[in-house]
């Protein structure tokens, strides 16, 4: 699988402000190591949720700050699908990327493999919950964005293929995990993917 690396530049009269990717893939690698299926992928949604227009006023109502690069004080990766009625939302590319302004919050995607950019100048902790407002697509015990929970309809949050309890939006972000946020009604089954196959460099 060949990596591929971003760069994003723009000329500004000080000089070039660069925003750079490190290494992402803007395909899926497999599901799930453990699951039979794990060559077949659910069909794409009829939902679909892009990245925000305005990506500074999302980072901003997360509560996070934009910067002119991305930090390297806490560099790390988690990844998330997102299933609603059984089939797959993508996740979109420069969640959390102001383009314009040519500015990055520590919390970020570069493509829409669904891995999420965790790259912080400082140690914090950042959540789902803060990742999924940068979306603009919030996410509680009872709604995921505009989708609320009852009628038959039900919400669940898998960690590494592990059913997750309490308020999704408080979930810590952690190197590695394979997250699955799956909204329908439970007789619609989704193989939830207790893994990611990680490009080399993430």
């Amino acid at each position: 699988m060949q990596k591929r690396r971003i760069a994003i530049g723009v000329a500004v009269l000080a000089g070039a402000v660069t925003l750079a990717a490190c290494g992402s893939n803007d395909k899926k690698a497999s599901d799930s190591a453990t699951s039979p299926a794990s060559d077949s992928k659910p069909a794409a949604s009829s939902v679909a949720w892009p990245a925000p227009a305005d990506a500074s006023a999302q980072v901003k109502a997360a509560g996070l700050p934009m910067l002119g690069q991305e930090g390297q004080v806490l560099h790390i990766h988690s990844h998330l699908d997102v299933y609603v009625d059984g089939k797959q939302v993508t996740v979109p590319a420069d969640i959390g990327i102001d383009l314009n302004k040519q500015q990055i919050s520590p919390l970020h995607t570069h493509d829409t493999s669904g891995v999420v950019h965790i790259e912080s100048p400082v140690k914090a902790d950042f959540t789902l919950g803060e990742f999924m407002t940068e979306w603009n697509v919030p996410i509680t015990k009872d709604s995921l964005g505009p989708l609320k929970t009852g009628g038959g309809k039900e919400l669940h949050v898998y960690v590494n293929g592990k059913e997750q309890s309490g308020d999704p939006a408080a979930l810590k972000l952690a190197a590695h995990d394979e997250i699955a946020v799956v909204y329908g009604s439970p007789a619609t089954k989704v193989q939830v993917p207790t893994s990611y196959n990680w490009p080399q460099g993430l």
